[in-house]
C-alpha cells in the first residue's frame, strides 16, 4: 500500500467511532423497535410506539446507561468497520480512476463501494451480532446488564451457538453493507462534486451532501436491517434438537414469516430512528474524515 493511502484507513476508523459513539442511543432505540412483535416469548409484545417512546421508556425503567448498551462491540466494530469500508472505498476509487483516467465516474464508485461494503461487513460481523443482543437485552430494574458484559455475551454464544453464532446473519449484513455503500458513498461524493460550483469544499457542502445520502440509504437498506437484527438476536442452542417454530432459517425464512404475519409495513419497522441516525452520523463522520484529510 502506498504511503498517501493508508491514513484512510486511519481517518475512516477514527471518525466512524466520534460518529457511532455521538449517535449510539438513537441505534439502540432502532434495534428495540425491529425486534419487537417477532412470533418470540420474549419480544412479540409490541411496548414501544416509536422512536421517542422507545428512547423515554428505555430512559425511565432502565436508566440512561442502558441506551449505550453494546456500546463496546459497536465501537470495536467501527474500528474495523468504519476503516476497512472508508478505506478499501477510496483506495479502490483512486486506483480504479487512475486505470481507466476517469473522474468521479458513478458506476466506478458504484463498484468500488459495493466491495468495500461486502468485505468490511463480513470481517466484523461478530461484533455487530455482540452488540445487537446487548442493544436488545439492555438492562433489568436494579440497573444491571442482563448479559452482564461483552465478554460473557461473547462467551455465551461461543459456548451455546459455536462460530456460526458469531456469524449469523452474515448475509443479510454483508447486503445491507452493499446496499449503504453502494448509495450512501457514490451519492456523497457526487452530491459533493456537483456542489463544488455552489459552495466550494466546505463544512456546508459536506453537511448537504451527507444528509441527502443518508436518506438514500436509509430508505434503501431498512428492510435488509430488520432482517439482520431479528437474525442476529435469536438465539440457538447447537446442543438441542428441537428447533422452535418461530427460530428464522435464514434471510428468506426470516423476511417471508415477517411479511405474513406482520405486513410488509414491519419492514420499515425502526425506519425514523434509522434516518434520524444516519443523517447525525453522516454529518459527523464526513465533515471530521474531510477535515483529517486535510491534515
Amino acid at each position: 500500500m502506498e504511503k498517501r493511502e493508508w491514513p484512510l484507513f486511519v481517518y475512516g476508523g477514527l471518525s466512524s467511532c466520534i460518529a457511532e459513539f455521538s449517535t449510539f442511543p438513537i441505534d439502540t432505540t432502532k434495534t428495540r423497535l425491529q425486534v419487537q412483535g417477532q412470533l418470540d416469548g420474549q419480544f412479540n409484545k409490541i411496548k414501544y410506539r416509536g422512536m421517542v417512546d422507545a428512547f423515554c421508556q428505555i430512559y425511565k425503567q432502565e436508566g440512561f446507561l442502558s441506551l449505550y448498551s453494546g456500546i463496546s462491540p459497536a465501537l470495536i466494530r467501527q474500528c474495523t468497520y468504519g476503516s476497512l469500508k472508508f478505506g478499501t472505498y477510496y483506495t479502490l476509487k483512486q486506483a480504479t480512476n487512475e486505470y481507466l483516467n476517469v473522474t468521479e465516474d458513478v458506476a466506478v464508485n458504484f463498484g468500488c463501494a459495493i466491495c468495500a461494503g461486502i468485505i468490511s461487513a463480513s470481517i466484523a460481523n461478530p461484533t455487530d451480532v455482540l452488540k445487537v443482543r446487548l442493544q436488545a437485552l439492555g438492562r433489568d430494574k436494579t440497573g444491571i446488564f442482563l448479559d452482564n458484559n461483552v465478554f460473557k455475551c461473547f462467551r455465551y454464544i461461543y459456548v451455546h451457538e459455536g462460530l456460526r453464532g458469531l456469524w449469523k446473519g452474515v448475509g443479510p449484513t454483508s447486503q445491507r453493507a452493499a446496499v449503504i455503500a453502494a448509495v450512501e458513498l457514490p451519492v456523497y461524493d457526487y452530491c459533493k462534486h456537483k456542489l463544488m460550483d455552489i459552495f466550494g469544499n466546505n463544512i456546508f457542502n459536506h453537511l448537504i451532501s451527507s444528509l441527502i445520502a443518508s436518506f438514500g440509504s436509509a430508505v434503501a437498506s431498512n428492510p435488509i436491517d430488520v432482517i439482520r437484527t431479528r437474525l442476529m438476536n435469536q438465539k440457538h442452542n447447537r446442543n438441542t434438537e428441537l428447533v422452535q417454530q418461530h427460530i428464522y432459517r435464514g434471510s428468506i425464512d426470516c423476511l417471508i414469516k415477517t411479511v405474513k404475519y406482520e405486513g410488509v409495513v414491519a419492514l420499515y419497522k425502526g425506519f425514523v430512528p434509522t434516518f434520524v441516525r444516519m443523517g447525525p452520523w453522516n454529518i459527523i463522520f464526513f465533515v471530521i474524515y474531510e477535515r483529517l484529510k486535510t491534515i
